[in-house]
């Protein structure tokens, strides 16, 4: 397909006509603008849901004269209305040791927003906002996620309103060590670009449902980016309305990730190549109570394989409070089983 062009020089010269071939042929062009029409179409059906986040922490400052007020420092992050009624996702790093929260919509109404709830260790938080005529965004399923799949990301990068960016995800099923420490699991990985302030975004598919919370990026790399599984969210999000707080189970011993020997393995047909070294048990804890000691090797909780704290600290879930289990425990070459009885653990 080729398109004609009738030039005419500057000083008035004889008009000449020339011939240009299209660049884009039909097909690729058909293609291209399917694609706008899905990432503008998305960012429609969410950008209403979307926020900014402004949020006033106090720093305390041991330095100051006495009677001289404490600092403060401000923050900005985004977040989505997700039901009609107020309540909003974000991350938890955006409103940890708020003072004060302030959500700003999209149409420029500004609300004193309420802490409902956070939890560090998947790094989501809940504030709610009293406000008329919110529209909430739709809540995916981030089980039905492919790789190279289209997402979207909405947010407020350096203060910049509804920034929309689009990419594909890179990967799934990663994971990312939370600020608490925790390993968060199931992490969506995207090239689409996410800068400071995006935090606490959606990510959504080309329906403009929400399949992720934008949580993290890699410096200095480009096109790693991180968001927190819409499934993963739905489950916090609804623990953090109901209690404030995620519950979840310990045993209060501390340790490390140690390599087994070969001998051991065999001698006591472990299946798994490491385990949970205790170097430390707190005193009148659960694992105080059960007799465990510095030096002890959790190998397996109620039959299944502990490699280390990371599989320990997952199996450690609101269901084992209070419930009898069995910790398989190995100590220079012995091997015991020890009952124990989690108990629910304290926020912080």
């Amino acid at each position: 397909m080729e398109r004609r062009f009738r030039l005419v020089s500057a000083s008035g010269g004889k008009a000449e006509e020339i011939a240009v071939e299209n660049a884009l042929p039909d097909e690729e062009a058909y293609l291209l603008d399917a694609y706008s029409r899905a990432v503008s179409g998305a960012a429609e059906r969410v950008s209403p849901a979307v926020v900014n986040v402004a949020v006033t922490q106090v720093i305390p400052n041991r330095r100051r004269p006495a009677g001289r007020p404490e600092g403060e420092a401000r923050g900005t992050g985004s977040g989505f209305v997700f039901t009609g009624d107020g309540f909003i996702l974000t991350n938890s790093h955006v409103v940890q040791g708020a003072k004060r929260v302030e959500v700003t919509l999209s149409d420029g109404r500004e609300f004193r927003a309420d802490i409902v709830g956070e939890d560090p260790d998947t790094d989501l938080a809940v504030v709610r906002i009293s406000a008329p005529g919110l529209e909430a965004a739709c809540l995916g399923d981030s089980s039905l996620l492919r790789v190279g799949q289209l997402v979207i990301a909405v947010g407020n990068p350096y203060g910049f309103q509804c920034t929309v960016t689009a990419g594909v995800i890179s990967a799934l099923g990663r994971s990312l060590r939370s600020r608490s420490g925790r390993l968060i699991d199931n992490v969506i990985q995207t090239d689409a670009a996410l800068n400071p302030g995006n935090s606490g975004g959606p990510l959504v598919n080309s329906h403009g449902e929400v399949v992720g919370v934008n949580t993290a990026i890699i410096y200095p790399a480009q096109g790693l980016c991180f968001a927190i599984a819409v499934n993963t969210a739905k489950f916090v999000a609804g623990r953090l309305i109901q209690y404030g707080r995620v519950k979840r189970s310990y045993i209060g011993a501390a340790g490390q990730d140690v390599s087994l020997n070969r001998k051991v393995m065999r001698h006591h047909g472990l299946s798994v190549g490491k385990g949970f070294l205790v170097t430390h048990t707190e005193p009148d804890s659960p694992a105080a109570r059960a007799g465990l000691k510095e030096g002890d090797i959790i190998v397996a909780l109620d039959g299944c394989p502990v490699e280390g704290v990371d599989d320990l600290h997952r199996m450690l879930t609101e269901d084992r409070i209070g419930v009898r289990s069995i910790l398989t425990v190995i100590k220079r070459a012995s091997k015991r089983e020890v009952e124990i009885i989690p108990a629910e653990r304290k926020a912080g």
